[in-house]
């Protein structure tokens, strides 16, 4: 009876070990398409060419800052393989990429992808197919719909938000003033011109020409002179960054100084204000929610120090004035972040469920103060920006920081 009897407990332990294991194993490592014991694909649209090529920097840092984390041993082990392509800012061209990327490459995620126009022609696809289209580089508010496109969420704050800050602005500083609104006629600059009426509310009659222009005009010129001829005194940029450089050279050329403010997706010192030239962009006003590269106030700051190793060691050849390079780093910072918080299951379920459970992260580029916060109801992960004017050779901040969404 002795011998039956350990038999049978030896069987017993044998099957409960067999179903811890295999539960354990169950419980640990779950994938879907794009992620493995070793590897982690993660898909990216960018426009390296056309009129929107300027942001091109942002996938360049992303793609060294992956670099860096697969030279560190990857995360939970799992080395990064980014694949990012060009879409010329150019939405049918957009789609075809992010098809490639999830039909061919089989990603697990497409990751950071630009323009407000270009993810929107990809919205409805990723979210059908039920692949995460992961902090997209537009401040579009549309991106915050989770009930409806559950597979979206933006990063940076939202364009009208920022605008109702100017408006809050301009009607304290500026009560009488005449705005003058030069917008990119598509979902960016409309989003951005509708912020800016709500929030001056009742005096939205201040504005006495909202005048846009389209992505394919090689210059913007004539728009500029014809915001002076309707008599603004206050001009509003709601531009990328080739074209507000030249907004910035022709309103100094006629000879208009108005209160000039520009929108943050071109407020880099180094892809704007010094091709347009240092000395007319005195007095320019933005705002901000990234450490700027320029200022050698960051030149001690722990998480810039950690910025300017990393562009020495992984991207020697870019631009640390260049806010894109300041913003691809803390996005992509972003990102390895919610893959370090899947643990192992990397379903693409769960990138969604950690990304919508952000808690006061702070990468090393965002200004102290502002932290990066998600809900499964909330997904905006930036809500605050600093004013800020164009001083010398950098950027001023003022004031203090402003949650955009309620304005103070």
């Amino acid at each position: 009876m002795t011998a039956v009897r350990f038999q049978v407990a030896v069987v017993l332990v044998a099957v409960a070990l067999c179903t811890a294991m295999s539960s354990a194993a169950l419980a640990q490592k779950k994938y879907d398409s794009g992620a493995s014991d070793t590897e982690i694909k993660i898909g990216n649209i960018m426009p390296y060419s056309g009129p929107a090529s300027a942001y091109a920097a942002i996938g360049k840092a992303e793609e060294a800052y992956f670099n860096k984390v697969n030279a560190e041993g990857g995360i939970n082990g799992r080395k990064i393989k980014f694949i990012s392509y060009d879409d010329g800012y150019s939405p049918p061209k957009t789609v075809e990429q992010a098809r490639k990327l999830v039909e061919s490459d089989e990603v697990l995620l497409i990751f950071g992808s630009l323009g407000t126009s270009t993810n929107g022609a990809i919205r409805k696809y990723m979210n059908e197919k039920k692949v995460p289209q992961l902090f997209v580089a537009s401040g579009a508010s549309k991106w915050n719909d989770p009930e409806q496109y559950p597979w979206t969420m933006g990063w940076q704050p939202s364009y009208a938000s920022e605008a109702r800050i100017y408006a809050k602005y301009i009607m304290k500083e500026k009560p009488d003033a005449k705005i003058g609104v030069l917008y990119q006629n598509d979902d960016f600059g409309k989003d951005y011109l509708k912020g800016l009426k709500d929030g001056l509310g009742a005096k939205a009659s201040m504005i006495v020409l909202a005048d846009s222009y389209e992505t394919s005009e090689p210059a913007i010129d004539e728009h500029v002179v014809k915001l002076k001829a309707a008599g603004a005194d206050v001009l509003i940029s709601i531009t990328t960054p080739k074209f507000a450089a030249q907004a910035i050279k022709k309103a100094a050329e006629i000879n208009w100084h108005p209160m000039h403010i520009i929108s943050n997706v071109s407020a880099s010192v180094g892809g704007v204000i010094e091709p347009a030239g240092l000395e007319i962009s005195q007095g320019i006003l933005s705002a901000t929610y990234t450490k700027d590269g320029s200022d050698p106030q960051w030149n001690t700051d722990d998480g810039m120090k950690k910025f300017y190793n990393f562009l020495t060691q992984y991207d020697p050849k870019a631009n640390k004035l260049d806010a894109a390079v300041v913003f691809g780093y803390a996005a992509a910072q972003t990102m390895a972040k919610v893959l370090q918080m899947c643990g192992d299951d990397l379903t693409r379920e769960n990138v969604m469920k950690q990304a919508a459970h952000l808690k006061d992260f702070a990468p090393d580029t965002l200004l102290p103060g502002i932290k990066i916060n998600t809900a499964p109801d909330n997904f905006v992960p930036i809500e605050q920006l600093q004013m800020m004017r164009f001083k010398g050779k950098k950027w001023e901040l003022f004031g203090e920081i402003i949650s955009s969404e309620t304005g103070h």
